[in-house]
């Protein structure tokens, strides 16, 4: 049975197509008999808080629930769309909250999982963000605001991080080959598995005088995207919507 992973979903209200590919995966034999689901964060587009009332989160909560009422354990790390998502959602939807840089053991080999973020470390500005936003006081005033306030605050977060995204070149956006080595030695592993970048790929290099390998998770906007790995297999593969 293959160890599952999936990221940078961006589900949103706008792009049912994708919502209704994300339902139909997690209701798959290959899902349901699986030894395990990971999803490395960015599974919506933007997440507003564990009381958001809309039907969006409902649908992933029953998709994902059902996943672990089936026996498979169902791994959730926050991305830098959705890390307003906590405990109270992740009990509703059947998720084990993981931490940002876990290692778990993967069919035998110690796993470096990632969202990716923090990897861009040329980005200057987007990590500047990143750590205003990840402070307890910032997220105690923005879940203080009502829902209608606080759906309106991401729709303007969205538009700045197109414009961002559209002003500043793909090598400041992607991960930092030395950001990647120094991780990957202070975890002491030799695989990572992360998302963000959109630029699904397996990269096979040396650290340290030892083969190891970056594994790059794809985006949901065109297709689906998965990641399986069953022992010495390891497969990254799209998914067709329809």
């Amino acid at each position: 049975m293959a160890t599952l992973f999936i990221a940078d979903l961006h589900l949103d209200p706008g792009r049912p197509s994708i919502t209704d590919l994300f339902e139909r995966y997690l209701a798959s034999d290959e899902v349901r008999h699986a030894d395990a689901l990971y999803i490395l964060g960015d599974l919506v587009e933007a997440w507003i808080g564990d009381d958001d009332d809309a039907e969006l989160p409902a649908r992933i909560a029953a998709a994902t629930r059902a996943v672990r009422d089936a026996g498979v354990p169902v791994y959730f790390m926050v991305g830098n769309r959705d890390f307003l998502l906590g405990p109270a959602f992740a009990a509703r939807a059947g998720l084990t909250l993981l931490d940002d840089g876990t290692v778990h053991d993967i069919h035998g080999r110690r796993t470096l999982l990632m969202h990716g973020d923090v990897l861009c470390t040329d980005d200057l500005a987007y990590q500047a963000v990143r750590r205003q936003v990840r402070t307890p006081e910032w997220q105690a005033q923005i879940l203080a605001m009502p829902l209608q306030a606080r759906r309106a605050f991401a729709a303007r977060a969205r538009e700045d991080s197109k414009a961002h995204t559209g002003n500043t070149m793909e090598s400041i956006m992607d991960v930092n080959a030395g950001a990647v080595a120094e991780t990957m030695r202070k975890a002491g592993v030799t695989r990572l598995i992360h998302g963000h970048t959109h630029r699904p790929a397996i990269h096979r290099f040396e650290l340290d005088g030892k083969p190891a390998e970056r594994i790059v998770l794809g985006d949901w906007y065109e297709q689906g995207s998965v990641l399986a790995v069953d022992g010495d297999r390891v497969e990254l593969r799209g998914l067709a919507v329809g």
